[in-house]
């Protein structure tokens, strides 16, 4: 009998031909949105999450943001994995007191930490009863109203060490309640700050800080390893060369109370903060 089912047909030169060319062109596509991404990552602009609750009430757990890369210059630090293809620093410009910046800190140079710029090259820093004295001169600071945030895993009350902010609403809900305070620096800037208890770092000694260099301090005073600590992993930031800057925070691109999983997709949108979002500096 005859083998009537139906055979493949035999692959043309031709044919082989184009499979080769669409492989190879759609590699190159892989290529150049690798290189893309590499360097819009490394030159333009770069995601960066919060961790901690060092930089409240601006910043809480959960949050995600956009970091400017080119305001400041570049540096191997600008660069993925800090890959040493820069030397020094190019097109350097130097940050102004109140930005929020991104930078690796030392002694390691591998952590992304997030914080304040309070003292530029030159300047005098003290702290005298939980207020900045800036050469000389001390930074007003006004008491405004608590900063209120609702109970949930990603909420910094939510640690024991600092549970005793926390307080239940007339409608049932735990919140965490902290005294709030508004900064000004000379130039008119402000912007909020917390104070929750009394410790040394509210009181120092005085702080040069060295030509290109910065102080940086976080939003929240008695939760921040920042500038009034040596550099000592775990334990402080010390004074932050400039070389080390990755960039300046723009704006909140997402915000999470961690209630969500991966696995139940509705909760990534009842966890949203929505009204974070789009929240610029």
């Amino acid at each position: 009998m005859t083998d009537t089912r139906e055979q493949p047909l035999p692959q043309t030169a031709a044919t082989v031909k184009a499979q080769k060319s669409e492989n190879a062109d759609f590699f190159q596509f892989m290529i150049k949105l690798a290189l893309f991404v590499i360097i819009l990552r490394s030159f333009i602009f770069a995601p960066f999450n919060i961790p901690s609750e060092s930089m409240l009430s601006r910043l809480m757990i959960g949050d995600y943001l956009i970091v400017a890369k080119w305001p400041y210059g570049y540096s191997k630090y600008s660069l993925p994995f800090s890959v040493p293809l820069i030397p020094g620093r190019i097109l350097a410009s130097e940050p102004e007191r109140g930005d929020v910046i991104v930078f690796k800190a030392p002694p390691g140079n591998n952590v992304d930490y997030i914080k304040r710029v309070i003292g530029l090259p030159g300047d005098l820093i003290q702290m005298r009863a939980g207020q900045i004295i800036l050469n000389g001169k001390p930074i007003p600071r006004n008491r405004i109203a608590d900063f209120i945030e609702h109970l949930t895993v990603n909420s910094a009350c939510a640690k024991p060490d600092v549970a005793k902010f926390r307080e239940t609403a007339s409608d049932g809900t735990v919140r965490c309640r902290y005294p709030r305070y508004r900064e000004t620096l000379p130039s008119g800037r402000s912007y909020d700050v917390l104070d929750l208890d009394t410790s040394w770092a509210d009181d120092t000694s005085v702080y040069a800080v060295p030509q290109g260099h910065l102080f940086a301090m976080g939003d929240n005073r008695d939760r921040s390893a920042d500038s009034r600590f040596p550099a000592v992993e775990g334990q402080g930031i010390g004074i932050v060369p400039q070389e080390n800057l990755v960039g300046r925070a723009l704006f909140t691109v997402f915000s999470t109370d961690g209630s969500s999983s991966w696995i139940k997709p509705w909760t990534w949108f009842s966890a949203a903060r929505w009204e974070r979002i789009g929240e610029g500096f």
